[in-house]
C-alpha cells in the first residue's frame, strides 16, 4: 500500500477509480530506478534532490513519489558518524551552554572545545552532529530485482489497495471462491456468502459496520486484494467512503498484474479458539477426522463454510464423506465456533443457522453471547464455552452420534455369521464388512471363539495346546501362534491356563497360571 496523500483516484461521474499507468510510464519508472541506483553511497538528501528534479519533468509529482515509495522498501539507509552522533550532541550542547554560542565564530568555538573534550577533530565532530538525522543518512544498499515493467504492475497493486482501505463493504467474485473465502476467514473478516444466479459472491463487511475506521482492516482489505488478484478471473466492486461521500470502487482480473512473490501471509487459523481446539482434538485416537473449512452449506440464497467438520471413519470405512446421509462410511457433523460478539454478528450468524440447508450440525457458543438455546431451537446441537472449546464435550456429542451408526451398522450384519477363517482378528472383519468392531459385539459365531481380539475355531485352539508346553521360551510359543494365524499371544496363552514368566532382557518362558 501507499500512503493516502499518494492516492490518485478519478471521481469522474461520482465513481472511484484509481489512475492506474500502463506502460507509457514505464521510462519514468525506469528513471526512478535509475536514481535509487546511482545514489548508493549517497545521502538520503542528495537522492530526495535528484528525485525532486524528476518530479518536476513529470505529469504528476504524486506518480513520481509514488514509485520511489516502493521502492524505498528496497533500499537500505544507514548513519555513517565516526562518533555516535547523541555523544557528540551531548558534548557540542555542554561546551555551547559554557561558550555562550549566539555566533558563528562562538558556534565554532563550542565545536573545537567539545572536539577536545572527545579527542577528535573539529571536522569529525560537525560530521557526526546530525548525521542519524533521516536526510543525512547514507543509502548503503539497493539490491531491487524488480524491472520498470515491475515496478509499474506493483504501483498499480499499490495504488488500488491504498483506495481500498476506505471501503466500508467489499462484494468479490472469483474464479476461485474457496482460496478467496480461505483468505477471507483467516484474515478475520467479516463476511458473507451470497449465491447470486448461481455465481458466489462474497460481501466483506467493512469497519463502520462494526465500530470504527481501523487500520488493520484496510490493511486486510489490501491483503484480500492479493489474494483475489491471483485467480484467473475476478470482479470487485466496493462502496468507499470518501470523506463522508459514498463511491463506487469496481475492479477486475483486466486492472492488475499480480507481482511474483507470494500473495498473502496467511494466518493458520481464524482464532485461536480454533487453533487451540484443533490441536488438542487432533491428539485424540478416534473414529472421526477433523477437516476444516469443508464445503460450503446453503443458505437460503446465501451460503456459509463452517469452521470443521467431523467426518466418521472407523475401521474399514472406505467412502469419502461429503454431506449427512444414511451411508454410516460417510457420515458428516459440521461444526462451527460461535466466538465473535457483535450484534451484527450474533444477528447475521442465527440467521444463517436458521436457513441453513438439512445437515447434521454442531455448535460451540460462547457463554458471553447468552444465545444457547436460540440455536438450540434451529435444530442444531450446542456445546457452551468460555475462553476454550472444551474436546470432551464435543467428543460426547460425537459419541451419540457414533451409537447410532454402531447400531445402524450392527443392523445391516446378520445376527449369526459363518466364516471360512481358522482364525481372523476383529479389526480385520470389520475391515471386511465395513463397519467398526464395536458393531460386531451384537453378531454371534458359532463356529468360533472370542480370544482377545481373535475369533479362532476351537480345533484350532486345541491343535495349540498340544504343541506349546511349559518352559517353551516365549520365541518358540508365538511362531507356533503365528503358524496359524493368532497374534493376540496374551489373550490366547490366557485362555490355555499359561502365562508368560519373564528372565530379566532375554526374554521369557511359559509357565501354568496359578
Amino acid at each position: 500500500m501507499l500512503t493516502k496523500d499518494l492516492l490518485r483516484v478519478s471521481r469522474r461521474g461520482g465513481g472511484y477509480r484509481p489512475q492506474f499507468v500502463d506502460r507509457e510510464e514505464r521510462p519514468l519508472a525506469a528513471a526512478v530506478l535509475g536514481r535509487y541506483r546511482d545514489h548508493v553511497g549517497e545521502t538520503r538528501a542528495a537522492l530526495d534532490a535528484a528525485l525532486a528534479e524528476l518530479e518536476r519533468e513529470a505529469d504528476d509529482f504524486k506518480l513520481v513519489r509514488g514509485f520511489a515509495a516502493l521502492l524505498d522498501r528496497e533500499a537500505t539507509f544507514e548513519t555513517r558518524a565516526p562518533v555516535p552522533p547523541e555523544r557528540v550532541r551531548r558534548a557540542v550542547f555542554e561546551a555551547s551552554e559554557a561558550v555562550g554560542v549566539a555566533s558563528e565564530t562562538e558556534r565554532t568555538r563550542a565545536l573545537s572545545q567539545a572536539a577536545g573534550s572527545l579527542g577528535l577533530t573539529v571536522a569529525a565532530v560537525d560530521e557526526s552532529l546530525y548525521a542519524d538525522r533521516e536526510v543525512n543518512q547514507v543509502m548503503t544498499r539497493f539490491d531491487s530485482p524488480w524491472s520498470p515493467d515491475d515496478l509499474v504492475d506493483r504501483y498499480n497493486l499499490s495504488l488500488a489497495q491504498t483506495a481500498l482501505f476506505d471501503a466500508t463493504e467489499v462484494r468479490l467474485r472469483s474464479s476461485d471462491p474457496r482460496a478467496l473465502v480461505s483468505a477471507v476467514k483467516r484474515l478475520r473478516l467479516m463476511y458473507e456468502i451470497r449465491n447470486v444466479s448461481g455465481e458466489r459472491e462474497v460481501v466483506v463487511t467493512g469497519p463502520d459496520a462494526l465500530f470504527r475506521r481501523t487500520r488493520r482492516y484496510g490493511t486486510a482489505f489490501a491483503r484480500l486484494l492479493r489474494t483475489a488478484a491471483k485467480a484467473s478471473e475476478w470482479r470487485l466492486e466496493a462502496t468507499i467512503d470518501d470523506r463522508g461521500t459514498e463511491r463506487e470502487l469496481r475492479l477486475s482480473d483486466a486492472d492488475l498484474t499480480l507481482p511474483d512473490d507470494d500473495p498473502l501471509a496467511e494466518p493458520t487459523f481464524d482464532s485461536g479458539v480454533e487453533a487451540d481446539f484443533a490441536a488438542r482434538f487432533e491428539t485424540l485416537d478416534l473414529d472421526w477426522e477433523l477437516t476444516r473449512e469443508p464445503e460450503a452449506l446453503a443458505t437460503g440464497t446465501r451460503v456459509m463454510i463452517p469452521d470443521f467438520a467431523f467426518d466418521y471413519r472407523p475401521a474399514g470405512s472406505a467412502a469419502e464423506a461429503t454431506e449427512f446421509d444414511s451411508n454410516v462410511e460417510g457420515f458428516r457433523v459440521y461444526f462451527e465456533i460461535m466466538g465473535f460478539w457483535t450484534p451484527e454478528y450474533v444477528s447475521k450468524k442465527l440467521a444463517q443457522l436458521d436457513d441453513v440447508e438439512e445437515v447434521e450440525l454442531l455448535v460451540a457458543v460462547d457463554e458471553s453471547l447468552g444465545v444457547g438455546e436460540a440455536v438450540e431451537a434451529r435444530d442444531h446441537r450446542v456445546v457452551s464455552y468460555s475462553g476454550r472449546v472444551r474436546v470432551k464435550d464435543v467428543v460426547d456429542v460425537l459419541r451419540t452420534y457414533e451409537s447410532d451408526l454402531v447400531a445402524a451398522a450392527a443392523a445391516s450384519l446378520p445376527t449369526r455369521l459363518a466364516l471360512d477363517d481358522d482364525a481372523v482378528s476383529l479389526s480385520t472383519l470389520a475391515e471386511r464388512h465395513g463397519v467398526s468392531e464395536d458393531a460386531l459385539d451384537a453378531v454371534s459365531f458359532p463356529e468360533h471363539e472370542r480370544v482377545g481380539g481373535t475369533l479362532v475355531r476351537p480345533d484350532v485352539l486345541e491343535r495349540v495346546r498340544t504343541e506349546v508346553e511349559v518352559g517353551m521360551s516365549l520365541a518358540d510359543v508365538e511362531d507356533v501362534l503365528a503358524a496359524v494365524g493368532l497374534g493376540d499371544t496374551s489373550a490366547v496363552l490366557s485362555r490355555l491356563g499359561y502365562r508368560v514368566e519373564w528372565e530379566g532382557l532375554g526374554g521369557g518362558v511359559l509357565r501354568e497360571k496359578a
